[in-house]
């Protein structure tokens, strides 16, 4: 008899999620070298937009927690936008259904994700900062489920975990997966999102 369980329920470690899925972290440089140097250089005026967005983050962050759906309006979707994320020849869809399959188990994972998937390739998973000490790290093992949904393993997959301030990039390719250092809006003087932007350029131009 096939089992079918919520994904938030059957995974909620990253232990759970490398076990289940069975995915291996890598450290290879060469698996997942899109998100490090060089990468595009961005344009005085596109600096300015997310400087903006940044001082925008800042002043609702001054009121306590922001929602998935919030970060999703004043970040993320301006983000795509400015990228040119939303015409063709790419594609956003929202609130994407996925079903897993376990290997060699009669266990199904299901689950509507508040994400953003660009070309099936660009999953953006949009998770709420609820109190002090959340860490962007507790979305992983969801995330990588969602991106185990794909039917192509062998091809790489790609998201971008957030709570609007904190951003971490994963790959999974054929049972592995590796993330990026995590990047915050609070790190340092320089603005961080300019290097989430240019990540995301340089990853979306590796499928198109």
């Amino acid at each position: 008899m096939t089992l079918t369980l919520a994904v938030t329920k059957a995974i909620t470690s990253l232990k759970e999620a490398q076990a289940k899925l069975h995915l291996s972290p890598t450290t290879n440089p060469t698996f997942f070298p899109e998100w490090q140097f060089p990468l595009p250089e961005l344009t005085p005026a596109e600096k300015k937009t997310l400087d903006q967005l940044k001082q925008r983050y800042l002043y609702y962050a001054a009121d306590g927690s922001i929602s998935e759906g919030t970060v999703n309006f004043i970040m993320i979707s301006p983000l795509l936008e400015h990228l040119g994320l939303f015409d063709a020849p790419y594609k956003v869809r929202s609130e994407k259904y996925v079903q897993i399959q376990i290997q060699n188990e009669e266990e199904i994972l299901e689950g509507r994700i508040d994400a953003l998937v660009i070309k099936e390739q660009l999953w953006i998973i949009l998770i709420e900062s609820k109190h002090y000490g959340f860490s962007v790290l507790q979305g992983i093992p969801q995330a990588l489920a969602y991106m185990q949904s794909d039917p192509e393993p062998s091809k790489p997959i790609f998201a971008l975990v957030t709570t609007g301030e904190d951003y971490i990039f994963l790959k999974t390719q054929d049972n592995h997966y590796a993330q990026s250092y995590k990047f915050t809006l609070l790190s340092d003087d320089a603005n961080n999102l300019y290097r989430v932007a240019q990540v995301m350029k340089r990853i979306v131009s590796s499928f198109t």
